[in-house]
């Protein structure tokens, strides 16, 4: 049963992929191990950060002698702590996502996105965690980095149901009062949603300094519309019928999408978040290739 659904979620073709390449946090972490990542407290192991004044109670034997001959004042070594990453994955489970089929169904391309990245995160020793919403919050799946903890979280995505409409700004609101530490938060959504809401709440993890990426799942018809014959397009959260002509409205539906991720694009620049668009039907191992290609590059020249 365990490997039968560990099967569906984990393509070993993707993982031999990705294999190797380290995701690393934009920012300072803080984690509760040691681990391969910049902590922003200070302790006294792995790389120098700076000096501080001797206090009653420090260890003598971190006192830099040579600062005292030259100040005649007592000062103690610091040093960055390197510790572990913890990484949330949030999955927008509600009924648009269900649109697609086989392999390219948002739902499942979005899942397969998570099993893969959650399997490479725990490879290198660090933490992931699931959590699946609609209306609400529906399941979630406490950080670890066992190997187990794939396949609990291809249980709880085995069980994803979407037919509810969404509150995305609720839930990630409540989602980001659980996260005390500085982490990584990964939102996989088609993000059809209220724009202002969702930035509220994407406003609250970045203050509590949580780095966010973003990953819009979309469909190819969502972003091409290459409908080219009368089509009855049907509402999947909304009970809505609209029987057209596909060349008749093209060009406005385009002009929306185009003008909704471009807000949506605004959004996450003013707010220092990453945006990846995904589509659904590019091979999944060249689409997290590029973005782990990506970032790395970014955190080279931050």
């Amino acid at each position: 049963m365990a490997k039968s659904i560990l099967s569906r979620y984990l393509n070993p073709e993707v993982l031999s992929r990705i294999s190797g390449r380290r995701i690393e946090p934009r920012g300072l972490v803080i984690g509760n191990l040691a681990g391969a990542h910049k902590s922003p407290l200070s302790g006294f192991a792995v790389e120098f950060a700076g000096h501080r004044e001797y206090v009653w109670g420090d260890d003598p034997k971190h006192i830099d002698w040579r600062v005292y001959f030259t100040r005649e004042r007592y000062f103690v070594k610091q040093y960055e702590m390197e510790t572990n990453l913890v990484c949330h994955f949030v999955l927008d489970t509600s009924a648009s996502m269900r649109y697609g089929r086989q392999q390219q169904q948002k739902l499942r391309y979005a899942s397969q996105m998570i099993a893969a990245l959650g399997y490479a995160i725990i490879h290198q020793s660090d933490k992931v965690s699931l959590a699946t919403f609609d209306e609400k919050i529906r399941g979630v799946v406490p950080p670890s980095n066992s190997m187990a903890q794939i396949l609990r979280m291809t249980e709880l995505l085995d069980q994803c149901e979407p037919v509810h409409k969404t509150a995305m700004s609720d839930c990630l609101t409540e989602l980001a009062g659980r996260m005390k530490r500085r982490e990584v938060v990964m939102i996989f959504s088609d993000l059809f949603t209220d724009l202002d809401l969702l930035e509220t709440a994407l406003q609250q993890m970045r203050y509590q300094r949580h780095e966010v990426v973003l990953f819009q799942i979309m469909h190819r018809d969502e972003l091409h519309f290459e409908f080219d014959q009368m089509t009855k397009f049907v509402g999947l959260e909304m009970p809505d019928e609209l029987l057209a002509q596909p060349d008749q409205i093209r060009q406005a539906y385009l002009r929306a999408v185009q003008r909704h991720n471009d807000e949506l694009e605004t959004l996450c620049q003013r707010n220092r978040i990453e945006r990846v668009l995904v589509d659904t039907s590019l091979d999944m191992g060249t689409v997290l290739v590029d973005y782990l290609n990506q970032r790395s590059r970014l955190n080279r020249g931050r």
